[in-house]
C-alpha cells in the first residue's frame, strides 16, 4: 500500500507539472492511470486520497478480496504505458529546455536545508530512508536507490520517473507474499511510553516524514513533533531561484513537489 501510494504521488507530480508547463495531454495521462490506484485503495478501506489506513498495531482494514489480482494487473499495464509519457513529455524540446539547468540543489544546500526525497536524492544525496534505516520488510526486497548529481529541476523530473519502476519492482516482489493472520493486533487504549526520547522515520512520497516524541513516563507524552516533508523543501526556494526568471519559478515549484497544506503549520 506504502509503494502504491508513492506511485500514486509520483502520477500526481507528473501530471501537475506537465499541466504547468502547459502539457495538458501528459496530465491527463498521469492522472488516468492514477485512478486505477485510488480504485484499489477505496476498495480497501474505503479511501482514496486520504486513507489513514496504517495504524498502531497494523492496519485499519483488510486486504479487498481482488486487491491481489487489480495489483498484478496494474503492474504489467503501468510498465507497458509509461514510454507514452516519455514521448509525450520527456522528449519534448520545451520541457527540457525549461528543466535543463534550471533551479539546481547543491548537494551541500540539500543537507544543509534538510531536502529529502526525490529533492535530495537528485542533488547526489543518498537519503533514502528505505535504505538507511529499514523498516517494515524494506531490508528484505531488492530495489535501486535512484540517485543523479545534476541537482536541476530535470534531475528532480527523472529521479521521481525511475522511481515509479522501483516502486512496481518492490510491489511485484511482495504481492504473493503477503503472510495470513490477522490485520491488527489488539492495542491497549492507553501506551505509556517509558522515559526518554524516541524518534522514527518513514520514506514518504516527498521525502523523510519522522516523528519525535519525548516522554517522562506519564501517560500523555511531554513533547511530540511531526517532521513533515513538505517544509524544507519550500524552504530552498530563495537558495536555488536566485538569477532565475519569473517562469523558471514554476519549474522550480513543480520539481520540488511540495504541497501547501503540509507547509501550512
Amino acid at each position: 500500500m506504502d509503494e502504491l501510494q508513492r506511485i500514486d504521488s509520483h502520477l500526481l507530480f507528473y501530471s501537475c507539472l506537465a499541466m504547468d508547463l502547459s502539457a495538458l495531454t501528459a496530465f491527463f495521462y498521469g492522472f488516468r492511470d492514477r485512478e486505477k490506484i485510488l480504485d484499489i485503495f477505496e476498495k480497501t478501506c474505503g479511501g482514496r486520497l486520504i486513507m489513514n489506513y496504517n495504524t498502531i498495531g497494523g492496519v485499519q482494514a483488510d486486504l479487498a478480496p481482488d486487491f491481489q489480482k487489480q495489483v498484478k494487473e496494474f503492474i504489467p499495464y503501468l510498465r507497458g504505458i509509461l514510454h507514452e509519457y516519455h514521448e509525450v513529455f520527456t522528449g519534448n524540446i520545451i520541457a527540457q529546455e525549461r528543466l535543463k539547468g534550471v533551479g539546481v540543489l547543491s548537494r551541500e544546500d540539500a543537507i544543509s536545508f534538510g531536502a529529502t526525497g526525490g529533492t535530495g536524492r537528485a542533488s547526489g544525496w543518498a537519503c533514502d530512508v528505505r535504505k538507511r534505516m529499514p523498516y517494515s520488510v524494506y531490508s528484505k526486497v531488492d530495489f535501486k536507490e535512484i540517485v543523479r548529481t545534476e541537482g536541476d529541476s530535470w534531475a528532480r523530473y527523472l529521479v521521481r520517473m525511475d522511481e515509479i519502476l522501483e516502486s512496481l519492482n518492490i510491489i511485484e516482489q511482495l504481492i504473493d507474499n503477503i503472510p495470513e493472520g490477522p490485520y491488527q493486533e489488539k492495542m491497549k487504549p492507553i501506551i505509556r511510553v517509558p522515559e526518554g526520547t524516541y524518534y522514527a522515520a518513514m520514506e514518504g512520497s516527498r521525502g523523510e516524514f519522522g516523528v519525535f516524541l519525548e516522554s517522562h513516563g506519564d501517560k500523555m507524552p511531554y513533547r511530540l513533533h511531526f517532521r513533515s516533508t513538505g517544509l524544507p523543501l519550500v524552504s530552498v526556494v530563495d537558495t536555488i531561484s536566485r538569477g532565475a526568471k519569473i517562469a523558471d519559478l514554476i519549474a522550480i515549484g513543480g520539481t520540488l513537489d511540495y504541497v501547501v497544506p503540509d507547509i501550512d503549520r
